[in-house]
């Protein structure tokens, strides 16, 4: 009956997954794996109830603890900080896997046959590397650290050492059985964690937390095998797998191999701001972007990390309503890669009321974007960049990105005219076409719209 209940938690399990690949399914799929859990964790209390050595006050204590901390996530974490929040829950997953391989560790003294000793040693090097890795994003992601790579002695052969060392401490582990190689492991991969997080540019942290998520997956997996639970196995595979398909996609989005993510320290947290008068553009009020998508018939949004910093969603579907009040098509389009996390911009929009079928992504957008009267950019730099596109010599040539330059008119509501991620400049900023609203972009879209009801 555990095995069938296990099993049942596993289908719940999938079936959430699956709800997650829409976000039109996506709260059923949440609740559908939540359910999955639930059930996983009463059945094993039940098959340890009988236990005497179970001590149920820590339990109860840990239940409570737990569930409090998730409850006051969930109601005070504003989504702008759901990267950072996303790399904890990382953080604490590979954690907590790591912990549980160590607990079998101090309970047999490290005697284990081949098969667990093999696991033990994986759990513990996969979770720990992923809990300092993970904290280490959430460092970068808050601000605490700079968002910049940092360069390491060596460079990437520094990491690839420790790899190695780490590698070998595990095969002492596992041969000798001695605790103390376990505990050397634990050492070697945290500190690993960290040096292999710290030289990745904060830009790409969304790739890393991707990463990171289909570790900790692999890491409770392992876990699972050392403590014969397969709902732990099920659950592990399931989110190593997706979170390994997902950041091999999010890299073929940036026309960019794992390797060259994690290795070539690319990328800054933003250079430094150009003075709008050192290149011709065309500045643009309010009350002109009002006129220019007051006689559209067609408007794109394209929404980025700067709309997510100025928390303008609710401005952006404000505008919407009114320029749909007038008859006017609007649309979104989605950059694969646009905000810090996997689908970023459509949490930020939903949680907007924004309808789901309104929210294109990259290869149902760029064919309507030549016949659409206004895009309308809301903090977003490098998803847009023509560079990509027209210059070789451009570090992200190739990059698929919204071409937002081939439609009539592009409006762009950004601080200055500061680079992106990647430090370099943006043409679509010099174009005629282009009309530059310096602003932060909640107060700037509230302008435009306070204009547009006055027209």
């Amino acid at each position: 009956m555990t095995t069938l209940l296990y099993l049942a938690a596993g289908v719940l399990f999938i079936l959430g997954l699956r709800g997650l690949g829409s976000p039109r399914t996506a709260r059923r799929g949440n609740l559908l794996a939540a359910i999955g859990m639930l059930l996983a964790i009463v059945v094993t209390v039940a098959a340890i109830i009988d236990e005497p050595e179970i001590v149920w006050g820590t339990i109860i204590a840990g239940s409570i603890v737990g569930g409090g901390i998730g409850a006051y996530l969930a109601l005070r974490v504003q989504m702008t900080a759901m990267p950072q929040l996303v790399a904890a829950f990382n953080g604490f997953g590979g954690g907590a896997s790591a912990l549980v391989a160590s607990a079998e560790v101090v309970a047999t003294d490290g005697v284990f046959s081949t098969e667990t000793s093999v696991t033990v040693a994986l759990s513990i090097a996969i979770g720990v590397v992923t809990f300092s890795g993970s904290f280490v994003a959430y460092a970068k992601l808050q601000g605490l650290i700079t968002g910049r790579p940092v360069g390491l002695p060596g460079g990437p052969w520094f990491n690839a050492v420790l790899a190695g060392i780490a590698v070998g401490v595990g095969i002492w582990a596992v041969s000798s059985g001695d605790p103390v190689a376990y505990w050397v492991l634990a050492g070697v991969t945290f500190l690993l964690g960290i040096t292999a997080v710290i030289a990745i540019g904060g830009a790409d942290m969304p790739v890393v937390i991707s990463l990171l998520n289909s570790l900790s997956g692999v890491a409770a997996a392992m876990a699972g095998f050392v403590i014969t639970n397969q709902a732990l196995i099920i659950g592990g595979a399931l989110v190593g797998a997706a979170g390994l398909i997902l950041t091999i996609q999010m890299s073929q989005a940036m026309n960019r191999s794992i390797a060259n993510v994690l290795f070539a320290g690319f990328g800054t947290e933003g250079g430094p701001a150009m003075d709008a008068g050192d290149k011709p553009v065309n500045r643009a009020s309010p009350d002109d972007v009002a006129i220019s998508l007051a006689y559209a018939q067609t408007v794109m949004v394209v929404p980025g990390y700067g709309l997510a910093v100025a928390q303008a969603q609710h401005a952006v579907r404000d505008l919407a309503n009114a320029l749909e009040a007038r008859g006017i098509t609007v649309e979104y389009a989605i950059h694969p890669v646009a905000g810090r996390m996997p689908g970023h911009m459509n949490v930020l929009l939903a949680e907007a009321d924004v309808p789901y079928d309104l929210l294109l992504d990259l290869d149902h957008s760029n064919p309507k974007l030549p016949n659409t009267d206004v895009v309308l950019v809301v903090g977003a730099n490098d998803v847009v960049n023509p560079s990509a596109r027209d210059d070789a010599s451009s570090p992200i040539y190739g990059m698929p990105i919204l071409e937002v330059d081939t439609a009539r008119t592009t409006v762009v509501v950004k601080r200055s005219l500061s680079p992106g991620f990647a430090g370099i400049d943006n043409p679509l900023f010099y174009k005629e076409s282009t009309m530059m609203l310096f602003s932060d972009a909640k107060a700037g879209l509230e302008a435009v719209l306070a204009a547009l009801e006055e027209l």
